[in-house]
């Protein structure tokens, strides 16, 4: 198979999502537009992964790739292929879908409790986790459900976390490809960015939580990539 994989910063981990690529033995072609501006080829690829990024997914001024990219993945979904979107790569998917971004409304930073609606319990990359699991989230926007797409997961602070389109598009709200060793490395390379969403984050916050919860969110994370990788 093959997968063309959207980074938009220069720090991109593609963490669980990628131990499960590899597995499935995929061929990558990697593209950086916050770079260059480049993007993938329509239909040169099986699938597509679009991570996240520090920008918003309207920040057109700054990054201005990001309504083709948008485009790119409504259309690569539409088309058949299996689509994935993370963080940033959910919203940019929600507005190409039509769907409205809210910005710096719905800040979550850390492990944070995930609840599969009824929907999500019944999905083929979400079933088989528990009802509610821990995974790692560092967003502040968020977006409306779009039309015509299953919502298959919420949290107390962001409504939409999880949508499914036809058979294997998903926008994941959260970091489910951040492992505990993403996680520190993200504390190594952005300490103060870090300290501004969770004060004594570094300190205290994460050294208690890492042991505790960082477990149960690897295993959810590597399970969805795994489970998602399967459909492409």
């Amino acid at each position: 198979m093959r997968v063309a994989i959207v980074e938009n910063t220069r720090v991109t981990h593609h963490g669980q999502v990628g131990i499960a690529l590899h597995e499935a033995a995929a061929t990558i072609d990697l593209y950086k537009p916050f770079a260059d501006g480049r993007l993938p080829e329509p239909g040169s690829f099986d699938a597509l992964v679009v991570f996240g990024g520090e920008q918003s997914a309207r920040d057109d001024h700054s990054h201005p790739y990001l309504p083709a990219l948008a485009q790119l993945m409504r259309d690569s979904g539409a088309a058949g292929h299996a689509v994935l979107g993370i963080c940033l790569g959910s919203q940019l998917l929600a507005r190409g879908l039509g769907a409205e971004n809210h910005l710096g409304t719905a800040p979550e930073f850390g492990w944070c409790d995930v609840t599969l609606t009824a929907a999500g319990r019944a999905d083929p990359v979400l079933s088989h986790l528990p009802a509610t699991f821990p995974i790692f989230q560092w967003h502040s926007d968020t977006f409306t459900l779009p039309e015509g797409t299953t919502h298959l997961a919420t949290s107390a602070v962001a409504m939409n976390q999880c949508f499914r389109l036809n058979r294997a598009t998903y926008a994941m709200q959260f970091h489910f490809e951040a492992s505990r060793s993403v996680v520190a490395d993200w504390n190594r390379q952005f300490p103060e960015a870090v300290e501004r969403n969770h004060p004594g984050w570094l300190d205290r916050h994460h050294p208690e939580r890492a042991p505790t919860v960082g477990p149960q969110a690897d295993a959810a994370g590597l399970a969805i990539a795994r489970a998602w990788v399967a459909l492409i």
